[in-house]
């Protein structure tokens, strides 16, 4: 297949070609997919893309005049991706379900530990050879209640980290996965219970319109006083400004986050050369009980490993089924 990927980062680069084989032919761009980049994809029949390219009605209309029938996206979230429109155009989409849980799950636990212990303020100090302590007192995560969000595969893999801090688990999960959790160590509860209940939450959940801002200010007033929140999920399922006030007042003791409700053309970028002009963002940054990360919970050799692979088999199948549907010569559509 003639195929053109976007928003390929370096570090994803080589090992997308060895997975390849030389099988498909495959152009590897770094500009993102955006309108006014749309047209670099005139003559081919699918495009790889990213969670930061542009995926609206207005470019899928534009990719299907330029010939493309085929999307995949390195990531495992849709939300970019205006798939209704996507389906009216008759344009098939892959995605990568599951690729590490293993590296996201491990990414919360680090923001966690870190927050735990002032990791951060510790070695900013250090930096100034400032070697005192008063300031550097933590807490353990043994013997707190930690609530996950979301029982997938990542949450899953959350949980079995946990269980061997010697902490309490509680899951919320919109499936009955009563037995699930209970051999894993956890128990069920609503997610109202789990506001309600937990030290420290962490959420694993997709965006869609049912967890698009579930935190929020109605949701914190129902969390304990001095919650730490979690979310190497997606930045919307945060209300950002509910979330920063109540950081403000102390209601949220400690934030972690991998993700930014606007993260999007900030994101993935080298920004240091640019004028800023999200204050919440810079906020939130600066804030000295926020542990602010760039996306890059995904960002393990295993895991691009394997989002490199799933890619190209998506791209195997597809091949293999516009080959199978040949009649006298001519191409029969596939729908």
């Amino acid at each position: 297949m003639k195929v053109i990927a976007y928003s390929i980062k370096a570090c994803e680069k080589e090992l997308l070609i060895r997975a390849n084989h030389k099988k498909h032919d495959i152009t590897l761009i770094s500009d993102r997919l955006t309108e006014e980049t749309v047209s670099y994809s005139k003559g081919k029949e699918a495009v790889l893309i990213f969670s930061s390219d542009d995926l609206s009605e207005e470019v899928l209309t534009q990719l299907k005049k330029l010939g493309v029938n085929y999307i995949v996206t390195r990531s495992t979230g849709t939300d970019h991706i205006n798939l209704d429109k996507a389906k009216q155009l008759e344009i098939k989409v892959a995605n990568i379900p599951s690729y590490s849980p293993e590296s996201i799950a491990e990414h919360a636990i680090t923001l966690m530990l870190s927050l735990c212990r002032n990791i951060i303020p510790a070695h900013l100090q250090m930096l100034h050879y400032d070697f005192s302590l008063d300031n550097l007192v933590g807490s353990t995560l043994s013997g707190k209640t930690i609530g996950v969000v979301g029982f997938g595969q990542t949450g899953q893999a959350l949980v079995r980290i946990l269980n061997g801090f010697s902490c309490r688990i509680i899951v919320s999960e919109i499936e009955d996965v009563k037995q699930k959790c209970i051999q894993a160590g956890a128990e069920q509860v609503t997610y109202d219970e789990l506001l309600k209940d937990s030290d420290i939450i962490s959420f694993h959940v997709p965006l869609n319109t049912v967890t698009h801002h579930m935190v929020n200010a109605r949701t914190i007033d129902k969390m304990k006083d001095g919650v730490m929140l979690i979310n190497v999920s997606r930045g919307a399922v945060f209300n950002s400004i509910d979330v920063y006030n109540a950081l403000q007042r102390d209601k949220i003791s400690k934030l972690g986050m991998d993700v930014y409700e606007f993260e999007n053309h900030i994101f993935f970028f080298d920004r240091s050369h640019d004028v800023i002009d999200d204050q919440l963002l810079k906020s939130f940054i600066q804030h000295s009980r926020v542990l602010l990360t760039p996306h890059q919970a995904f960002l393990t050799r295993e895991a691009l490993q394997i989002i490199s692979e799933r890619t190209i088999q998506h791209l195997d199948q597809w091949a293999s089924e516009t080959s199978a549907v040949k009649v006298d010569g001519g191409t029969q559509a596939i729908v």
